[in-house]
């Protein structure tokens, strides 16, 4: 006799890939990306609006490594625009979006999917941005990445602002921004 239950879709995953700016975060998504493409998996990428750095419809590395994107105002937007036949979701610059960002991961992997997830942990005064620390709390895998301090090149796992901007999000590069060490790290 046959269950007339219908079987359960198993979790899929959550990853996060976490660090300060030039720590190669975009880097190791694009890598996890082509591997995954390699492997013959589609995946679907998403950035925010808010990332218009390099390239207004993708992702970029701050050494301008390029990969198509669909760019989303809010998290909310994301689960509709996942096809069916996804089996990776790519989301960069978590740090952008709320703390929705948490529920549409979530959700996503509960439909079986692997959700790939790259973002800054904490702005530049180093205080943790809401949406990655959650993000964090819920992954299956974390890889928290450091760059190399600009002053001393020791392991740095801060960002430091070098514009006098007072918002909390500026979306900038290397002109704006260096990577420090806790030691060197002087938030303004």
């Amino acid at each position: 006799m046959k269950s007339s239950k219908a079987k359960k879709t198993p979790y899929g995953a959550i990853e996060v890939i976490c660090g300060c700016m030039f720590s190669g975060k975009s880097t190791e998504l694009i890598r996890r990306i082509e591997v995954s493409r390699a492997a013959g998996q589609k995946v679907q990428v998403f950035n925010s609006t808010l990332d218009k750095r390099y390239a207004k419809k993708g992702i970029c590395t701050h050494s301008l490594i390029m990969m198509d994107a669909v760019h989303v105002e809010r998290a909310e937007e994301i689960p509709a625009l996942v096809d069916r036949d996804t089996v990776v979701v790519a989301l960069d610059e978590v740090n952008f979006f709320t703390n929705e960002i948490v529920n549409v991961a979530q959700g996503i992997a509960k439909r079986g999917l692997r959700v790939i997830c790259c973002g800054l942990d904490l702005d530049y005064r180093g205080v943790p941005f809401e949406s990655t620390a959650r993000l964090l709390a819920v992954a299956d895998t974390v890889d928290k990445l450091s760059a190399r301090c600009t002053r001393c090149g020791k392991p740095a796992r801060r960002t430091n602002r070098l514009v006098k901007v007072k918002s909390r999000i500026y979306v900038g590069g290397a002109h704006d921004y260096d990577a420090r060490c806790v030691d060197c790290f002087k938030p303004k």
